[in-house]
């Protein structure tokens, strides 16, 4: 069984990709490690120089240095050590062939598919072999992780923090990336029609109110008030299931938290009935916004 499966060269200022090596396998979770690379390699200049990303049967390796970041999909049963081994073999390897001034005026990605057969070549010898040549290296990378332990990338906050416009991904200039949300589902177009009823209904009778409110009743501006925030919140919501934001779980656990506190409010205003249909169509969307996931469209170049 192949430990290493997949590795992957990126410029680091822009993420965009120099190389990578030719896999044939079809293994779902690799796939979706290969999409996580992506989205780490947009993010680079944010990390320090090594770090990992846990999967469930795969995990993810990099190290940074001289503008170029190495990554690699390796299986969870090998040591880390090694596979950082195959990292420092594969940067030295990079580095031989290709200066630092060809990788920086490098304007389309994967302009160095060639270095696939050297790939190819390390990761054969690292599958079969089981690891480098000498064995004072491998003690020596193992030392050092040791003694300076890995960043953990939580890539739930990772790929939030990577601000959208428009369901789209931020790209450097000549990365070719093109991410964005996935489409809108008939559920989601559902909630988002939901949402806005729930929403005029908030600011309808919230402005009815405030006109006897500041009339006759000075002690009714709290309920005022929960009418508004109520439809801020429903708002807030549909822009959060379109578009990418960051921290959006905690901004959409937050805005589901405040609409059901203030449908409880206004529990002498509203029946029993309403405040269910409000509440519940406030769970609906919070539950689609947090499963809405990134599409990546990025041209893989028959990589």
């Amino acid at each position: 069984m192949s430990l290493i499966l997949f590795a992957f060269v990126v410029r680091v200022r822009d993420g965009l990709p120099l190389s990578a090596s030719t896999d044939f396998e079809h293994n779902r979770e690799l796939q979706e490690r290969k999409r996580q690379l992506r989205t780490i390699s947009k993010a680079l200049p944010h990390f320090p120089d090594r770090g990992t990303v846990k999967g469930q049967e795969l995990n993810i390796y990099f190290i940074s240095t001289e503008g170029v970041s190495y990554m690699t999909v390796c299986h969870c049963s090998l040591p880390v050590a090694k596979a950082f081994c195959f990292l420092e073999d594969l940067r030295w390897e990079f580095t031989a062939c290709f200066n630092s001034t060809v990788v920086a005026l490098a304007a389309r990605p994967y302009p160095f598919l060639e270095f696939d057969s050297t790939i190819q070549k390390l990761k054969q010898q690292y599958n079969q072999s089981g690891g480098p040549a000498l064995e004072v290296t491998f003690a020596e990378v193992q030392e050092d992780l040791r003694i300076h332990p890995l960043q953990l990338i939580n890539l739930d906050e990772l790929e939030l923090t990577n601000g959208t416009a428009n369901g789209h991904m931020e790209q450097g200039p000549g990365s070719g990336q093109n991410v964005r949300l996935e489409p809108v589902t008939a559920s989601g177009i559902l909630s988002l029609v939901l949402n806005i009823m729930c929403a005029s209904l908030n600011v309808i009778r919230g402005v009815h109110l405030m006109e006897y409110t500041f009339q006759d009743d000075y002690e009714g501006k709290w309920n005022v008030v929960a009418f508004l925030l109520a439809f801020v919140c429903c708002v807030v919501q549909c822009h959060l299931y379109l578009f990418h934001s960051s921290l959006k779980k905690l901004k959409s656990f937050t805005l589901l938290s405040a609409i059901v506190l203030c449908n409880m409010y206004l529990l002498g205003l509203r029946n029993v009935c309403q405040l269910i249909f409000h509440i519940s169509v406030a769970s609906l969307s919070t539950v689609l916004i947090l499963t809405r996931k990134l599409q990546d469209r990025t041209n893989d170049c028959g990589v």
